[in-house]
């Protein structure tokens, strides 16, 4: 070897053996606690879901993950907090259906755009809506229901955690679905609304199966059918909607949102955390007691599904006429 080529080869060498450190220091760590928003009050499905998932979450990114309520205006106060937070990672945002229609219901309130102020890291899982009835109530099944609706129209009211809440737009789905006529009764929350059915004051309540699994199992609520396309695992002799409403679909969905303007290095980062996280057995048994079901997609693939749903639950609030408050 030439005596010029030596020091040549020698930087060649070194280069090579420096790149897996390179690209080491290049992926992106947290440096405090990760703040993931929950855009609703505690005990909701979104904050049940942030919290089976932010224990886990905290040693794959060496930081501790805290789940923070910010709930009010259906999920746009948090949300616009969220939005308006430094683009560094360490504000998340749990985000469920509601995102997707809230634009529709609350036009002159959301202060932020949802498409542009914010960056999908991944969908977390799925859980479909559930039709429950007072103990009371003499219906056994959604035909029954929906036969009585008919018979008697404008007579049946259903509880719902207020105008804007999955509840009402899932029920009100099953009205345009069935063409059937029954009042709407928003209360302060899906607590109260479900004590009211519970009660017997209310006859219907209509909410994510997540929150209203305690309640069907105390035999407090009964049980007549869930929204999703297929039957629940947790409830396997429970028929769907759609076997008597055929088409019929409501599923709640929770996934993690950043600001916009994350770098694409947190974005990998995060998604690899998250897929880490809900694809196990032990989370999938977890979310499978609760009657949901771990539907993992990547940051790509969560952006377009938002899209889809905007646009299916769009057209819900403007056939039904839905407005806020």
């Amino acid at each position: 070897m030439t005596h010029f080529l030596k020091p040549i080869l020698a930087g060649m060498i070194a280069a090579a053996l420096a790149l897996p450190v390179l690209a080491q220091a290049a992926e992106w760590a947290p440096t405090k606690p990760i703040r993931v928003i929950v855009p609703f009050p505690p005990g909701g499905s979104n904050d049940i879901v942030g919290r089976l998932v932010a224990g886990d979450l905290s040693p794959l990114l060496g930081q501790q993950v805290v789940i923070d309520n910010r709930g009010g205006a259906g999920g746009i106060i948090g949300s616009e907090i969220a939005a308006n937070s430094q683009p560094d990672g360490h504000t998340l945002l749990i985000a469920s259906v509601a995102f997707a229609y809230n634009p529709s219901i609350y036009k002159s309130q959301v202060r932020f755009n949802p498409e542009k102020s914010f960056t999908p890291i991944a969908l977390i899982g799925t859980g479909p809506s559930a039709l429950t009835v007072s103990p009371k109530m003499a219906v056994k099944t959604t035909k029954d229901l929906i036969d009585l609706a008919k018979a008697k129209p404008g007579t049946l009211n259903y509880a719902t955690a207020g105008i804007g809440s999955f509840q009402h737009l899932s029920t009100e789905l099953l009205k345009l679905q069935a063409k059937i006529n029954i009042v709407h009764i928003p209360f302060k929350g899906g607590g109260p609304a479900m004590a009211d059915v519970i009660a017997g004051n209310t006859q219907i309540t209509m909410g994510s199966l997540l929150q209203l699994v305690p309640h069907i199992q105390s035999s407090r609520l009964r049980l007549l059918a869930v929204g999703s396309a297929k039957r629940n695992s947790a409830f396997p002799n429970t028929p769907t909607v759609a076997e008597t409403v055929p088409g019929y679909e409501a599923n709640n969905w929770w996934g993690i949102l950043a600001p916009a303007g994350v770098s694409p290095d947190i974005v990998r980062r995060l998604e690899s955390a998250v897929s880490k996280v809900v694809n196990t057995p032990e989370m999938q048994k977890k979310f499978d007691s609760q009657g949901t079901d771990v539907d993992y997609k990547n940051s790509a693939d969560y952006g377009k599904f938002i899209k889809t749903e905007t646009t299916k639950w769009s057209k819900v609030v403007r056939d039904a006429g839905i407005k806020a408050e």
